[in-house]
């Protein structure tokens, strides 16, 4: 908890709150600022996907890089955050939008959702960077990383247009990796940014989207591929390792 205690003990040992919300918990205690107050209306098993995937994806698109319409943009990385995103740049209103990744198999879902071209790295002799300048002329106005490769972080930079080119990073590296590039990249005018969250404040911006998807604004349901009993959790890890699942929602 925020004052570094804890709620739960198991065999007389302490357990830890997983983010202060441990939601794969049948009873947990959360602080106050981990709650918010959602339409009495919306289904439970599509408004846990605000919690996170999904206002990170669609935050990094419309607040963080503040897609602009007309532009082109560039996803690495089409698990459920990578989709999302695909789902803020569609209603920014850009014009190109090439998702990424090694699993062609995503690329049905990348289209459903907005994608309007398909890209797989491993059909190429050139580095992926190369390809995505080649096919837009002079790069794209926007990449995002979904993914957290370090590799795929530089890449995606590299891929955005010299001058005004907006790259960025959503996915979180492994513990104590670095980067290494050419800072001629960010000299050339192109910017760097991170994004937690999708730039949004929890507390008051996740009613928001809730309601916004209430009304249709966007269709997130075909995000959960899979609904597994809780005693099924590790299946349902399993399954996202593979590759295999964008979401797996738990049911009691």
């Amino acid at each position: 908890m925020p004052d570094k205690t804890t709620r739960f003990s198991c065999k007389g040992k302490p357990v830890y709150h997983f983010l202060w919300t441990s939601t794969f918990s049948e009873y947990t205690v959360v602080p106050t600022d981990a709650v918010a107050k959602i339409d009495d209306r919306a289904p439970l098993d599509k408004a846990c996907l605000f919690g996170c995937g999904f206002p990170t994806g669609y935050g990094a698109a419309v607040n963080t890089a503040k897609v602009e319409p007309g532009s082109t943009c560039a996803i690495f990385g089409l698990g459920a955050i990578g989709l999302s995103t695909i789902i803020g740049c569609k209603l920014s209103g850009a014009l190109k939008i090439i998702a990424i990744d090694i699993n062609s198999n995503k690329f049905e879902n990348a289209m459903m959702f907005g994608a309007t071209e398909c890209i797989n790295p491993k059909d190429y002799n050139k580095p992926i960077e190369k390809v995505i300048t080649e096919m837009t002329g002079h790069g794209v106005h926007y990449s995002f990383e979904c993914i957290g490769s370090t590799e795929v972080m530089k890449a995606a930079l590299e891929c955005t247009h010299m001058g005004y080119g907006i790259s960025v990073i959503i996915g979180g590296a492994p513990p104590n990796e670095n980067i290494h590039f050419d800072p001629y990249l960010l000299f050339t005018g192109r910017t760097w940014k991170g994004s937690i969250f999708g730039g949004w404040k929890s507390k008051e911006c996740v009613p928001r989207l809730v309601a916004d998807y209430m009304s249709n604004k966007f269709d997130i349901d075909g995000l959960v591929s899979h609904t597994l009993p809780l005693d099924r959790i590790n299946d349902g890890f399993q399954l996202l390792q593979s590759g295999e699942s964008i979401r797996t929602i738990l049911i009691l």
